[in-house]
């Protein structure tokens, strides 16, 4: 039952009468898991602490770092350096002292992701990256938790609910990731910072409307956001038989290892094995780049990040982003040195990948990128 103190403090849930004391009370006994304390887990969390979700897990491995600050508002200038979920664990007791805040400071990981998501209802994806996703998906459909999807780009954003029995999952839409280091990260495209709010603040709704069982949820549905455009639209999304996770004859049936490389198909696997086995990629690292320039060795540097990334930092060299390196390959030279760099390393190393597979033995993969540049050669670069 509510105390008088929590009737009080809810009473505003109270008054609706799709919610009731009835309601309020589901979400007292109700928990979630919050996957990700950053942009998304953000408002989400503050939310749901806020509506009185009775026990809510954070696991994030992550720390408080300064660029976080623009869209992460669970956290402040004084928390910089701290693990972000013993921080949204003070900040969210604060808030809500009569939930219970169960503090993660790891990644989810297929070892511990069983044993984390077991004690819980549903599954909010905070997520900023594509392995941890998948993971997401897969624990929730292996462990039939209903979960609650957000992701964002730039001025953009979505939202659906995977998971639900009929529903769809997130591996109906998007079987396997894309490569690695084609799909830029918030860190290297940039993202308006208050669109993480309005569509974690989303996920928080659908949370609590499944928790209630009120209204549709948004299973079978993704809804878009445009900030630029100000404007929603919705798609349908309808399971797929042949998912390969909960379609009719699933070829996963348990967690792996969900880096990038090992979560596509099986031939896709067998063919990338073979390329790794012919083909290394040759790399340099930034000490022994500063090193060239300093004794005047001719090279190329060739930096395939985007415009934006260039004008926030660089270290000169000539700007081909990835998307264009094919059609632009015969700026590059076939003789002497050529150096591949971006932000830290990922992307540069997809393109001497593309441009070894073209014949070219001349190009290094610069480790690192303009990170590590900045890290171990000079400061002054600025890093985002």
């Amino acid at each position: 039952m509510l105390t008088t103190s929590e009737q009080h403090r809810y009473s505003r849930h109270i008054m609706l009468p799709e919610i009731g004391e009835e309601g309020q009370q589901k979400l007292k006994e109700s928990s979630l898991l919050l996957v990700g304390a950053g942009g998304l887990g953000s408002p989400a969390a503050l939310y749901l602490a806020a509506a009185g979700v009775g026990r809510i897990g954070v696991v994030d491995g992550d720390v408080v770092d300064e660029s976080n600050l623009q869209r992460q508002v669970l956290y402040g200038a004084s928390d910089r350096g701290e693990a972000k979920a013993e921080v949204a664990g003070r900040k969210l007791s604060d808030l809500n002292p009569d939930i219970e805040i169960e503090v993660l400071a790891e990644e989810l990981t297929p070892e511990n992701g069983v044993e984390i998501v077991s004690s819980y209802d549903i599954l909010l994806d905070g997520a900023d990256n594509f392995s941890t996703r998948y993971l997401c998906n897969d624990l929730s459909v292996l462990r039939k938790k209903p979960l609650v999807h957000g992701s964002i780009y730039k001025f953009e954003g979505q939202v659906s609910v995977f998971g639900l029995e009929d529903g769809p999952c997130y591996r109906c839409l998007y079987p396997e990731p894309p490569l690695e280091g084609t799909v830029p990260s918030c860190g290297e495209i940039g993202v308006l910072g208050v669109l993480p709010g309005i569509i974690g603040t989303l996920q928080a709704t659908e949370a609590i409307k499944l928790f209630l069982g009120l209204g549709k949820s948004l299973s079978g549905r993704i809804l878009l956001y445009n900030a630029l455009h100000m404007s929603f639209r919705e798609l349908s999304v309808e399971p797929d038989p042949a998912c390969p996770i909960c379609g009719r004859n699933p070829s996963i049936t348990e967690l792996a290892d969900y880096r990038y490389n090992e979560l596509c198909s099986t031939r896709d696997k067998e063919n990338r094995n073979k390329s790794k086995e012919r083909m290394s990629i040759p790399a340099i690292t930034v000490e022994e780049l500063a090193q060239w320039r300093e004794e005047g060795k001719p090279h190329m540097l060739i930096d395939v990040r985007e415009q934006n990334e260039y004008d926030f930092a660089n270290i000169g060299g000539r700007l081909i982003p990835l998307g264009e390196v094919r059609s632009r390959i015969n700026e590059i030279p076939e003789d002497g040195d050529v150096v591949i760099m971006c932000r830290s390393g990922g992307r540069s190393g997809q393109a001497v990948k593309m441009l070894t597979t073209a014949g070219r033995t001349n190009v290094k993969n610069l480790t690192g990128g303009i990170l590590a540049w900045a890290d171990s050669i000079d400061s002054s670069i600025p890093k985002y």
